[in-house]
């Protein structure tokens, strides 16, 4: 009798495991890279050929105050914790400050742990090494490229967008096709496998298109020159050059469009529509918009103007109870998404005391307005980047590097404020006219910076030597507050250097092994490289560096060097480390032994 009992406890446990599984809904969210508010039809632009997004802006509800940061791991890493950027770490694209703080919970972990399978297909740059890894941060499956964009630093050498060399849960493998059709298709079928599982997903398709390099299948290029032809007073301003780099910029979002159809065909036609969440945005302002179409306003990627950091979001849900599409304007930002989505999805197991609110009762009409809230953007920028607030580094953290958003007004690094109710374009600084709301927004500044000043500035450190990952493929993107994320800034030989901030997972002897080109490459220390033709470009000539020797200097040790041996490719060290924190710099040498450039690639491996 005990045994029936325990049986028919277990059945019913299994029974309602299934049930929740199928009310459920499935989670996808789609963000591209680059475009902006007015890059898209719905949002009035008359060139950019987007159709399958109308419907879906048609379809949804349309947050039309929505913002993000103005450069794309910020944004990223506040999408994926609920947190500012300055509270979460990943607060710049490159320069050491892109690793999202370990430990800390990510959408994926919130989802995984109610039962959801979790799916990442593109571009995650929010660290390339454990623990900071997608598979790492509460990932299942894994597609995606390390950096900023492909043909970033660490990324697979010389990839252009075309048949290219992408980590698939843990192991580089090649796919044929281009991209963002790729991420598209591979996302499908997981999707495909996971609901014939009866297991809801949380899918996060997030693509490197419209990023530079501006490669995308010729074909989609002519019905944009098409459009232009029928709108030449948005282009006729611009050279050729400038000009046929917007072409290529709209025939990328064109075939994101594409895929956003195949996407919605998909859910259609296994019947998960009705049951999925569907959300578009976009992860920072655009880099052509105010040389064409900006929707009306000033700014775009990099910068605090509105056309910096508001961005399309859109959200659709046909079971969800949210009422007719339409538009949404208040004040919202990305980080609201987690709150947002768990409330939707039913999942309670969020961190308490997130930067984000949940917008379900404005989406449900429970609410006419949330609190009366205030928002900040702040980030490091690039070290090259020219700034008004600091004479210093800009990748270094600055409170007056901040934009705060309260209803209409916009205070700019602290002493500039617009209403963007009646100047969207943001020509008319009023702060002497509001002295009284300067005060206000900055005493919010002052609150929310206190916490974090100290904090921002103690970098995030990859293990090495850990179980997790040995060898560690460590890149020049990771050197802290110096500028190297490019593969061209190899291939040209730019002369920096820097020091990786790491902890050491376990005592012992490790190797490095310091290179001027990637392992893939099979180059030798000292080759040059001609002008190589891509599928759809070509890359600069690769410089030749006088190399003969190297240095090895790691915190609390006496510096070691060695002498380059004839033909190799790698300089190789070994020393023994202590467990705990370090910092490494890694130096090529000329024949005279004087400091030419670091090396942009070291591998780390614990080897005893």
């Amino acid at each position: 009798m005990k045994r029936l009992l325990l049986l028919y406890i277990t059945l019913l446990h299994i029974f309602a495991s299934i049930a929740l599984q199928g009310s459920q809904p499935n989670v996808i969210v789609v963000m591209t890279d680059d475009q902006g508010y007015g890059d898209f039809g719905f949002n009035g632009n008359p060139i950019a050929l987007t159709p399958h997004l109308d419907k879906l802006a048609g379809e949804s509800i349309r947050l039309t105050d929505f913002h993000v940061a103005p450069m794309c791991t910020p944004t990223r890493g506040q999408l994926l914790t609920g947190l500012d950027a300055f509270r979460n770490a990943a607060i710049n694209v490159s320069s050491g400050r892109t690793l999202l703080k370990a430990g800390v919970k990510t959408m994926a972990d919130v989802f995984k742990e109610t039962g959801y399978h979790t799916g990442i297909f593109g571009k995650w740059h929010l660290g390339d090494n454990y623990p900071f890894r997608p598979e790492d941060r509460g990932f299942n499956e894994t597609l995606w490229f390390p950096s900023s964009h492909i043909n970033s630093v660490p990324d697979y050498w010389d990839n252009d967008y075309f048949e290219d060399t992408y980590t698939h849960n843990g192991e580089r493998k090649k796919f044929k096709g281009y991209c963002t059709d790729i991420f598209f298709d591979e996302a499908i079928k997981w999707m495909t496998k996971s609901a014939q599982k009866n297991t809801p997903f949380f899918s996060y398709i997030a693509l490197n298109s419209a990023h530079w390099p501006l490669f995308v299948p010729d074909h989609y290029r002519e019905p944009i020159r098409k459009q232009m032809k029928k709108h030449p007073e948005l282009v006729s301003h611009l050279s050729e050059v400038r000009k046929e780099g917007l072409t290529s910029f709209l025939a990328m979002g064109a075939n994101i469009d594409d895929n956003v159809g195949k996407l919605d065909s998909f859910l259609a036609n296994s019947g998960l529509a009705e049951n999925t969440i569907v959300v578009f945005l976009t992860d920072n302002g655009s880099t052509f918009g105010p040389e064409y179409f900006n929707a009306g306003m000033q700014g775009k990627k990099t910068t605090l103007w509105e056309g910096g950091h508001r961005v399309p979001c859109l959200i659709r849900w046909p079971d969800g109870n949210l009422g007719e599409s339409r538009e949404v304007s208040e004040l919202s930002h990305v980080q609201d998404l987690l709150p947002t989505l768990a409330d939707l999805a039913g999942v309670s197991n969020i961190p308490e005391n997130l930067d984000g609110q949940s917008l379900t009762p404005i989406f449900r009409k429970e609410r006419a307005t949330l609190d009366d809230r205030m928002l900040v953007i702040n980030y490091s920028r690039m070290p090259t980047f020219k700034v008004t607030y600091t004479d210093g580094n800009p990748a270094i953290p600055q409170r007056n590097g901040a934009g705060v958003l309260w209803r209409n007004w916009r205070l700019l690094e602290g002493n500039q404020l617009y209403d963007v109710r009646t100047d969207l374009h943001q020509d008319h600084n009023v702060a002497e006219e509001f002295p009284g709301i300067v005060a206000k927004m900055n005493k919010h500044l002052d609150a929310w910076w206190d916490p974090v000043k100290n904090d921002v500035m103690e970098p995030e450190r990859v293990i090495i030597g850990s179980e997790s990952e040995n060898p560690s493929r460590l890149t020049a993107c990771e050197w802290l507050d110096v500028f190297v994320d490019q593969q061209r800034q190899i291939r040209r030989g730019d002369l920096k250097n820097g020091v990786w901030h790491l902890t050491v997972a376990k005592s012992g002897s490790y190797s490095f092994k310091l290179r001027r080109w990637p392992q893939e490459s099979g180059l030798k220390l000292t080759d040059a490289l001609q002008e190589t033709v891509v599928t759809d470009g070509v890359y600069v000539p690769g410089k030749s560096l006088p190399i003969a020797g190297a240095s090895l200097a790691i915190k609390g040790q006496p510096q070691q060097t060695a002498t380059a041996k004839s033909g190799a490719t790698q300089i190789q060290f070994n020393a023994t480390l202590s467990a705990g924190p370090t910092e490494i710099k890694a130096t090529f040498t000329d024949s005279k032994e004087k400091p030419i450039v670091g090396a942009y690639y070291l591998e780390v491996e614990h080897v005893n």
